[in-house]
């Protein structure tokens, strides 16, 4: 009996499937050609390098997945069945230098009846027993890990399916932290919470109630020891808890009105800031957090403006997330 057929008992087995707004034969080829591969193998903050990879039956893909906590995790996957672009089956693992995880993955790709241009994948893990399975749900995450996996394979591909105009890229920020997932929300979204943390090094930051919903507005008060006093506000659009904080955020003045930023007459005048809250899948644990920002409405100056501020923005959020460990800290 094959160790893929529906007769393995569902103790052995991790299915995660995922609907994918792009064609069939392109999902194929971000999962099968390395110069895609780097860009979204693994689940939320991992990196990957591929060492050698051979996409055959017999073939070998040799690689090394880097943790958003700075950990490596050497793998070796061996290609037992390639049907393009339908159906890739391959062993996990297998060598003492690896991690010690061994399971055979079967993927499938399948055209939505009567939907052109989506395709369902479908992951289906096999494990030698209840107890292999269970070690890798304990250790790596990997219920979770899998869906992060699938979700990033589907942000890159329906990005290449709707192959955007070139353009200016978002500003990133990652970042893992030691805390559960629920507790990094309640401290990105709690007005007592982000007073202790939120903002530039130095700062003493006021936060006047609000309400957590879509369409409302939170203001707050940066102040500096001799050097005044700087206000702005988060629009709130999309909220998703614990997994996703979605709002506009702007400079404002006293009484909460949207205002140029006082350090660059160009500057945008609204960002689209969304912050996602990810579960940390390896052995570190954790929450990944991840910032992305984008100049919002920008005219090509603002735009500019905004680019080449990134790495100012990369200090001074670097410091904010630094803050944000600490206080994390001492919530224990």
């Amino acid at each position: 009996m094959s160790q893929q057929s529906a007769e393995v008992p569902a103790d052995r087995v991790i299915v995660t499937t995922r609907i994918v707004n792009a064609p069939r034969e392109l999902v194929w080829t971000v999962w099968t050609d390395p110069q895609h591969l780097g860009k979204w193998w693994g689940p939320a903050g991992f990196t990957t390098t591929t060492e050698a990879i051979d996409v055959k039956v017999g073939g070998q893909w040799r690689f090394v997945m880097h943790g958003p906590d700075g950990r490596d995790y050497k793998n070796l996957i061996t290609f037992v069945e390639v049907q393009a672009p339908s159906r890739l089956v391959y062993k996990h693992g297998g060598e003492v230098d690896l991690e010690p995880v061994d399971f055979q993955q079967t993927v499938t790709f399948e055209p939505l009846p009567g939907e052109p241009g989506r395709t369902q994948v479908t992951m289906r893990a096999v494990f030698s027993s209840a107890k292999a399975k269970d070690f890798v749900v304990r250790e790596y995450n990997a219920v979770e890990g899998g869906k992060q996996h699938l979700a990033r394979l589907s942000e890159l591909v329906e990005a290449l399916a709707a192959a955007p105009a070139v353009g200016s890229q978002p500003f990133v920020l990652q970042r893992v932290v030691k805390a559960p997932r629920e507790l990094v929300w309640k401290v990105w979204t709690q007005r007592e919470h982000l007073a202790q943390w939120f903002g530039p090094k130095g700062c003493t930051l006021t936060v006047p109630p609000f309400e957590l919903r879509a369409g409302a507005t939170m203001l707050y008060t940066m102040a500096w020891a001799g050097h005044g006093e700087m206000h702005g506000k988060w629009v709130f659009r999309t909220i998703l808890a614990p997994e996703r904080l979605e709002f506009m955020t702007s400079f404002a003045d006293a009484q909460g009105n949207t205002i140029r930023a006082p350090f660059a007459g160009t500057w945008p005048l609204e960002m689209l800031s969304v912050v996602t809250f990810d579960s940390h899948a390896g052995k570190g644990h954790g929450t990944v957090i991840t910032l992305r920002s984008s100049a919002f409405r920008a005219d090509a100056a603002e735009q500019r403006t905004f680019d080449d501020g990134h790495e100012s923005m990369r200090g001074g959020w670097g410091g904010t997330f630094e803050q944000l460990e600490a206080y994390l800290a001492t919530l224990g």
